[in-house]
């Protein structure tokens, strides 16, 4: 009995490492299964005012188009990047943004803008990180007039399941915790600020917009410090016909960005039906290939413990121990190669992705202006007419300003 049980201690201590490599890798197969998954329809609920604000007090804001961030991305399995989805992306969030900071009814004219702008006292700007329908990470940093920087955060959220429940549709977009965390984030930082210090980034901001215009004229009111933040060294007067000029122009220039926001409101209210369809199907996606990877990775890791174990039995030297080992080399090929036939399937995922990405192109259409001696037409994307409206702003400045000189 004693040298059976000799015998039998020795054939495991054989196999000891054998057994804790089986041991180990199935493990990690085992824990691999264990996930868990927490959804809620929750999220930040947005601040309001809490009083009538004065209007000296209200502040315009510019939220330029976000960067669809493509420059970063890596598009692969791991990261389902369309470009043409992503550009309208850009639009559609800093349009979403745009309406939760004017719901807050703690701010002037919030105004969507395609590119950052010298006349705005507080401007937005942001990057799209991630979004997947299941994940929405963008970076997101506020500046003010003076060049003073609020702040630069990363906001991220998760959608819940119910977002996208047609039977149980939830309001409001299915990220809005985003939005209301960043205008909360605006109407903290805003409501710090003096009167003073309002009054004075209001003025810069004209200011800025001026000398942009009519640097000669204009630069002498203005200084930088070395931290580049701007402030008031004098002011015109009231009656200054080169100040009275500037507003004009200012104004023809909010009123054409205006014109702008019934561009991006159209286009949002015409690609949200797709998008949130795109949204829904792109969340059931992700979760899929979540689960085909989980399934290809635990078959994977199954399957070389088996060959590990089959190979180890072969060469046990026994004959059953060689055909018992046979079988498990067999038996590990297979999971090895179902695990690989799984992520085939994840990528024919994203392949369907990629189709449904593509489908999502914007188009602006050509806007005609009416002025005073001519009729002008504006083409191409919104970006270029925005360029072009400023060409034709600093014409009609000249034109006005050579016209008050030659008087003079």
């Amino acid at each position: 009995m004693f040298c059976s049980r000799t015998m039998y201690g020795k054939r495991r201590t054989g196999n000891g490492h054998l057994n804790l490599c089986l041991l180990l890798l199935l493990s990690l197969a085992l824990g691999a299964c264990a996930t868990t998954e927490v959804r809620t329809t929750a999220f930040t609920p947005l601040t309001l005012e809490d009083a009538t604000i004065p209007e000296q007090r209200l502040l315009d804001v510019g939220i330029v188009q976000f960067d669809p961030g493509l420059d970063t991305a890596e598009a692969g399995e791991e990261e389902l990047v369309f470009p043409e989805l992503r550009q309208a992306e850009s639009r559609y969030i800093a349009v979403t943004l745009a309406e939760s900071l004017q719901s807050s009814q703690g701010w002037g004219a919030v105004r969507v803008i395609p590119s950052v702008r010298t006349n705005i006292d507080v401007t937005v700007t942001g990057r799209i990180v991630k979004s997947d329908g299941e994940t929405l990470t963008v970076d997101v940093t506020v500046t003010d007039s003076r060049g003073q920087r609020w702040f630069t955060k990363q906001y991220t959220e998760m959608a819940s399941h119910y977002a996208y429940d047609r039977k149980h549709p939830t309001e409001g977009d299915a990220f809005q915790g985003i939005y209301n965390r960043v205008a909360n984030d605006m109407l903290a930082y805003r409501q710090r600020l003096s009167d003073r210090q309002i009054a004075e980034l209001r003025t810069i901001s004209e200011m800025r917009f001026a000398r942009s215009f009519s640097p000669d004229a204009f630069n002498r009111y203005l200084v930088q410090n070395d931290d580049g933040i701007y402030q008031l060294n004098a002011l015109p007067a009231e009656d200054d016909p080169m100040l009275q000029r500037v507003r004009r122009i200012r104004e023809r220039d909010y009123l054409f960005v205006d014109t702008l926001q019934g561009y991006y409101g159209t286009f949002v209210k015409s690609m949200e039906t797709p998008y949130q369809e795109w949204r829904a199907m792109s969340y059931e996606e992700v979760k899929q290939m979540r689960e085909l990877k989980r399934k290809a990775r635990n078959h994977t890791i199954m399957g070389a413990a088996a060959i590990i174990g089959g190979i180890a039995a072969a060469g046990a030297g026994a004959g059953s121990a060689r055909a018992a080992g046979q079988v498990g080399i067999a038996g590990g090929g297979y999971l090895l190669k179902s695990g690989f036939d799984r992520r085939n399937d994840a990528k024919m995922h994203v392949e369907a992705l990629q189709e449904l990405g593509d489908s999502m192109q914007a188009e602006v259409e050509p806007q005609i202006v009416e002025l005073e001696d001519r009729t002008v037409t504006l083409s191409g994307t919104v970006e270029n007419q925005y360029r072009q409206w400023r060409e034709i702003l600093r014409e009609i400045y000249e034109a006005e300003t050579g016209a008050l000189e030659t008087s003079i």
